[in-house]
């Protein structure tokens, strides 16, 4: 920390309450460039918070540097920039690689003059060294290269000019100064780098206090980061007044409180037994109108239940109306810090769109809770993997699956579904269905559940796969203990490793900035009005 006079310059490790101000330092820089969504920033924060830095001027954010660790096998080979950093979610982190890798540097274009940039290139180094790595790798940017290069003899002669001083590059000669050396040129490193054409130079700085022909060998401590999750598998059952419905609820809360839980998830549409005591038969769209009017009481009961018990609550999903008119199935999350959150289903099942004309959500973020970021994933949106991948790459260790079936082949579908998401995310998934039935609710006839709380199938897990389970079609809570800790040995050094052996060179996922929840549903109608969720 720098003072001067009446002004401040600080330098920190960056901090999840910084992410809209490091999106808007971001445009200010790079204005020719796409720009991060939120969700990607808090991905680079939750994957390696200790590698991501802020620069302060007087509490405005004027700098910032992203990087991750990662394996010299995989740094100091030819790459692009996609590739290396997982979509820019920074993904790949590697707990156990020896190379600490820069994939982000901006500085407000209006503070250049306070070698901002040094600033946080010295933060890298100072952790580099801490960490004991064998030095720093970047992709930099080549900005002069497109006004000179009819000058030079491609990218590789440009570089070299510019080493043996013979021409300057704003960017590289900067990096040259503070003590980095290119070993070539990145081709295609980043398209939309106009003025570097695509190009990087491939850059290094070598830990003095590293032997580079011995480095350290790194391994993944086992630690306990223990965390109690409880999930609820609640009977459908006819309620005189919203205050039973309430109370029906609280009860299962208190328990799993009482149990220290850190999260208690309930199914699918939990709140359709607010029906039963509609004075008269409802057709499903007058339904689905009746129960987004409870939608203000029951986000405040779910906030005060939270509070009140020391719980994290995964308020399975409530039928809502959003602004525009549009019923949409959300997901309440209300956090024992007082905190509420919502998380939108994505695909609604052809039974929720035909009969009850709901809506797809357009997007899909982790929530951050005092237990790191989770994730929901409702129902049907289960079945769709690039969803949980999203939410993994952005942090998640925990995904919820609130659900709704009828039948065992419907439940199945999700319990399948999960259990793979388990797998190729190393991550827990928390599954929580209804039981029992409501007569004279539509598509409450029969419901059929076994909620469970599966892991990723590996050594430090549950033999099959399965932390805990509940019977079939019985209400009941069912409690488990998972320790996160485990995913983070597992991804680095089990037997798979899914996520580090993603072929970034051959795929990716590209997410579409415009919305098309109004698009028509695809197929005929279904032919029976069955569980809205369907699996």
């Amino acid at each position: 920390m720098t003072r001067t006079g009446g002004t401040r310059l600080e330098v920190r490790q960056a901090k999840l309450a910084d992410v809209p101000a490091i999106q808007r330092l971001i445009s200010r820089a790079y204005p020719e460039l796409p720009g991060y969504t939120a969700g990607v920033i808090r991905g680079q924060l939750n994957n390696f918070p200790e590698g991501q830095f802020v620069a302060l001027f007087n509490g405005k954010m004027v700098g910032y540097c992203a990087a991750m660790r990662i394996s010299g096998e995989i740094a100091l080979k030819p790459h692009d920039w996609e590739e290396i950093t997982g979509n820019g979610f920074g993904s790949r982190h590697d707990p156990t690689g020896n190379w600490l890798y820069g994939y982000e540097m901006c500085v407000d274009p209006k503070r250049r003059g306070l070698r901002i940039g040094q600033r946080l290139y010295d933060a890298r180094k100072t952790l580099a060294e801490r960490l004991e790595l064998s030095g720093i790798v970047f992709g930099g940017r080549m900005p002069g290269y497109s006004r000179v290069r009819r000058k030079v003899d491609g990218p590789d002669d440009y570089l070299q000019k510019v080493v043996e001083g013979k021409l300057r590059d704003p960017v590289i000669t900067f990096q040259l100064q503070n003590g980095y050396e290119p070993i070539g040129v990145l081709k295609n490193y980043l398209p939309e780098d106009k003025r570097s054409l695509g190009n990087a130079a491939h850059m290094v700085w070598r830990n003095p206090y590293v032997d580079e022909m011995s480095p350290p060998a790194f391994r993944v401590p086992r630690d306990v980061e223990s965390v109690r999750l409880a999930t609820c598998q609640l009977q459908a059952r006819a309620v005189e007044s919203f205050e039973e419905f309430v109370r029906n609820v609280e009860y299962f809360v208190d328990v799993a409180a009482d149990y220290r839980s850190d999260f208690i998830v309930f199914p699918e549409l939990f709140t359709l037994p607010l029906l039963s005591f509609e004075t008269r038969k409802l057709t499903p769209v007058e339904a689905i109108d009746a129960l987004t009017a409870y939608t203000p009481r029951i986000e405040k009961e779910l906030a005060r239940m939270a509070l009140e018990y020391n719980i994290n609550i995964i308020g399975g999903s409530h039928p809502t109306q959003m602004e525009d008119g549009d019923i949409h199935n959300v997901a309440f999350v209300a956090l024992r810090d007082g905190s509420t959150h919502t998380q939108e289903k994505i695909h609604p099942t052809p039974n929720e769109r035909y009969w009850w004309n709901i809506k797809g959500g357009d997007s899909i973020d982790v929530i951050q809770t005092d237990c790191g970021p989770i994730g929901i994933l409702i129902c049907y949106d289960s079945e769709f993997p690039e969803l949980a991948r999203r939410l993994v790459d952005q942090g998640a260790r925990i995904i919820f699956v609130p659900f709704c079936t009828d039948s065992r082949q419907g439940y199945l579908r999700v319990r399948y579904c999960a259990q793979a998401r388990a797998i190729e995310n190393q991550c827990f998934v928390v599954l929580s269905g209804n039981v029992g039935n409501l007569p004279n609710v539509d598509n409450m006839d029969i419901q059929y559940a076994q909620s469970c709380i599966l892991t990723p199938c590996d050594f430090p897990f549950a033999r099959d796969g399965i932390a805990a389970e509940a019977s079939e079609n019985v209400e009941t809570l069912t409690i488990s203990d998972v320790n996160l800790a485990d995913l983070t040995w597992a991804r680095a050094e089990g037997t798979v490793r899914n996520l580090t052996d993603r072929r970034f060179d051959l795929y990716h996922i590209e997410w579409d900035a415009g919305h098309h929840a109004d698009r028509p549903p695809a197929g005929p109608p279904p032919k029976h009005q069955n569980s809205p969720g369907g699996g």
